[in-house]
């Protein structure tokens, strides 16, 4: 499972005060927090700052990277100068967040990205909205795959990001979104799904635990990335539990290494 940490983002109140500030020491806390979690990429988003977002990723960037070793991070930005600026500060293969089918963000962000050696997740939405059946998911998914794979980029760094959308607006939401992601993974090889899981839950009690056994049923039908709060000890253990239960953990040596370092409460 890659796991993207998400709590860099400027839209966190903590977070965006600490990048106005340019509060070093509070970014990279949470960086290294988020790394000894079990963090692979570190996401770093400053898009509320207009006018200063490209200035303020390079520095996020920068920041990060000096205190994680070089940790790689999640660059999430629509906007193609902010990406290339950050790009050109980061050392090692980044991750970019994210590209659509929406055409005009198409066409900035693949210039970028054809023919590089960069991950990305590729959104399944269109000009014509947010897709709501897993059909119409997996129609905009074949278009994305295809497109990015005629620009060089190889399935292995292709995220197909299937979009969660809340439950509690249309109970199919949850069952579409699973069934897109058993569709991308048998029928796309070699590429990999991700997503953020928080909008499930939105305007429900308890949405932590709803989170949680959301990711399970989503590893279960074969999800191999999500972008988290990798500080949530819980769902971090039903990470590890479940992929060692759908036969991703041989000899089920990350679970017993997890058990043994204290993982599990």
């Amino acid at each position: 499972m890659l796991v993207v940490g998400e709590l860099i983002n400027a839209s966190r109140k903590a977070i965006g005060d600490a990048i106005k500030a340019q509060d070093r020491s509070a970014i990279q806390k949470v960086a290294l927090d988020q790394l000894e979690a079990g963090a692979d990429y570190i996401d770093v988003n400053a898009g509320i700052f207009v006018g200063k977002e490209a200035e303020y990723l390079t520095w996020l960037v920068q920041i990060v990277q000096e205190i994680t070793d070089h940790a790689p991070c999640c660059i999430d930005s629509p906007d193609p100068k902010a990406i290339e600026k950050a790009l050109a500060v980061h050392d090692g293969v980044a991750m970019i967040n994210s590209i659509s089918l929406e055409k005009e963000r198409f066409e900035a962000i693949m210039p970028i990205i054809a023919g590089s050696d960069l991950r990305v997740v590729a959104l399944c939405m269109s000009d014509q909205g947010m897709p709501e059946t897993a059909d119409e998911r997996l129609a905009i998914a074949d278009k994305l795959i295809n497109e990015l794979v005629r620009n060089n980029v190889p399935l292995d760094n292709i995220y197909v990001d299937p979009l969660v959308q809340p439950v509690s607006t249309k109970d199919s939401f949850g069952i579409e979104f699973l069934d897109a992601v058993a569709g991308i993974m048998t029928g796309f090889k070699g590429v990999h799904t991700i997503c953020g899981l928080s909008n499930i839950s939105y305007g429900l009690p308890l949405r932590k635990q709803i989170n949680q056994n959301f990711a399970v049923l989503a590893i279960s039908r074969g999800l191999d990335g999500l972008i988290i709060n990798p500080l949530d000890k819980q769902m971090m253990a039903n990470i590890i539990i479940a992929e060692t239960l759908v036969g991703r953990d041989s000899y089920c040596g990350n679970y017993l290494g997890a058990y043994r370092s204290g993982k599990f409460e």
